[in-house]
C-alpha cells in the first residue's frame, strides 16, 4: 500500500469531503435533527481523517482512484449511522439518498458532457487498454476486469469485474455487509449520464463478476437489496 499517495493529497481529500458532507447535510438534519447533525458531521470527518492512509493504492488511475475515495466517504456514514444503531437496511437506503444528493449539485449540463465522454472513441480505448494492464495486477486489491466489445444493438460495450478494489477494501475494513448498498448508486450515475446500465450480477452479491453493459440512452436496469427497491419505488411515483 503506496500511504504516501494519499497522504501527499491529505488537505486535498479533506476538502472535499467536506464538500460532501456539506451536499448531505440536509440529509442527516432532516433524519436526526439540526442539533445532532454538528456532532455526527465532525465524527464522521474524524472518520475519514483516519481513512486515509489506509486507503488502497491502485496506481493513482482515475476514476477507479475516486471510486475508492468515494466508497471511503460512504464507509465513514456507514460508521456513524452504525453507531447509532441503524440497522444496514437502514444505512443502505441513507447511502443511495446521499449518492442523489451528491449528484445533484452538480449542473445537468455537466453531466451531459461527462455521460457523453465516457461513450468517446479515446475513453473506450483507454479503457481497453487499462483492462488488459489490469490483468497483470501490479496493485495489490485493484480492479481487474475485461472489456466487452458491443454486439451492435443489446448493449454498446460492457466490462467484466473479477475484482473490485472497492469491495475488498470494504472486506478489509470489516463492512462487506455495506457493498450491497453501495453498489447500486450505479443507477443514480447510469440515469444521469445516461449509460443506459444493465447489470445482472455483482462481486458483493457473491456473484463471480459483475456484469456492466451500457446503452447510451437506454433504460437504466440494475438489480437492488429489497429496502432499495421499496425506495425506488417510492422514488419513482
Amino acid at each position: 500500500m503506496d500511504t504516501d499517495y494519499y497522504l501527499s493529497r491529505k488537505r486535498k481529500l479533506l476538502k472535499e469531503f467536506d464538500k460532501t458532507l456539506s451536499r448531505v447535510r440536509r440529509l442527516f438534519a432532516s433524519r436526526y435533527g439540526e442539533e445532532a447533525v454538528e456532532a455526527m458531521l465532525k465524527e464522521a470527518r474524524q472518520e475519514y481523517e483516519a481513512l486515509i492512509p489506509q486507503l488502497p493504492y491502485v496506481g493513482g488511475k482515475q476514476p477507479f482512484t475516486q471510486f475508492l475515495i468515494s466508497t471511503a466517504w460512504i464507509l465513514t456514514m456507514y460508521r456513524v449511522l452504525k453507531r447509532r444503531g441503524e440497522t444496514i437496511e437502514e444505512i443502505g437506503v441513507f447511502a443511495f439518498q446521499a449518492g442523489e444528493a451528491y449528484l445533484q449539485a452538480y449542473p445537468a449540463f455537466l453531466r451531459r458532457v461527462v455521460g457523453h465522454m465516457t461513450f468517446s472513441r479515446r475513453y473506450l480505448q483507454l479503457l481497453q487498454k487499462r483492462a488488459v494492464e489490469s490483468w497483470e495486477r501490479r496493485y495489490p486489491g485493484d480492479y481487474v476486469y475485461s472489456f466487452v466489445p458491443g454486439d451492435g444493438a443489446i448493449f454498446d460495450y460492457g466490462v467484466d469485474y473479477v475484482e473490485c478494489a472497492g469491495f475488498n477494501f470494504l472486506r478489509d475494513q470489516g463492512a462487506a455487509e455495506l457493498a450491497p448498498y453501495i453498489c447500486p448508486a450505479d443507477i443514480l450515475y447510469s440515469e444521469a449520464l445516461g449509460w443506459g446500465l444493465q447489470r445482472t450480477t455483482t462481486l458483493a452479491e457473491g456473484g463471480a463478476r459483475c456484469d456492466f453493459r451500457f446503452k447510451k440512452g437506454g433504460e437504466t436496469r440494475v438489480a437492488v437489496p429489497q429496502p432499495l427497491q421499496r425506495y425506488l419505488r417510492s422514488r419513482a411515483k
